[in-house]
């Protein structure tokens, strides 16, 4: 899958161990990293879906139409489809099969 950021800044970080391990610590680097590697071998975000450490899921309420992965609890990596238009399926939900790019917004506490 096509990973590309909202930022600069975060992309050249997490594509920096050294400054990603600076910003946001060791394990939660480790993660990241860990993260990017598996959205990246995955062909589609339905891919995601098999794999149950990452807990791939589309999160709700004032954030749908965004998706998060797992990281340490309670941070997560959030991201979007990056499709214009976003491939929808007939009910309405977006359809994971079709959706071979994604934009990382950054690393959150959601529950907050």
């Amino acid at each position: 899958m096509d990973i590309l950021f909202r930022t600069k800044k975060f992309e050249k970080v997490c594509n920096d161990f050294r400054a990603l391990q600076r910003e946001r610590g060791e394990r939660q680097a480790r993660l990241i990293r860990r993260r990017l590697d598996e959205l990246h071998a995955a062909n589609t975000l339905a891919d995601m879906g098999h794999l149950p450490p990452p807990r791939c899921h589309e999160l709700g309420m004032n954030r749908k139409g965004q998706f998060s992965v797992d990281l340490d609890h309670p941070y997560r990596l959030l991201f979007i489809p990056a499709h214009d238009p976003v491939p929808l399926l007939p009910d309405g939900g977006i359809d994971l099969a079709q959706v071979t790019a994604i934009e990382i917004l950054g690393v959150e506490d959601t529950h907050e």
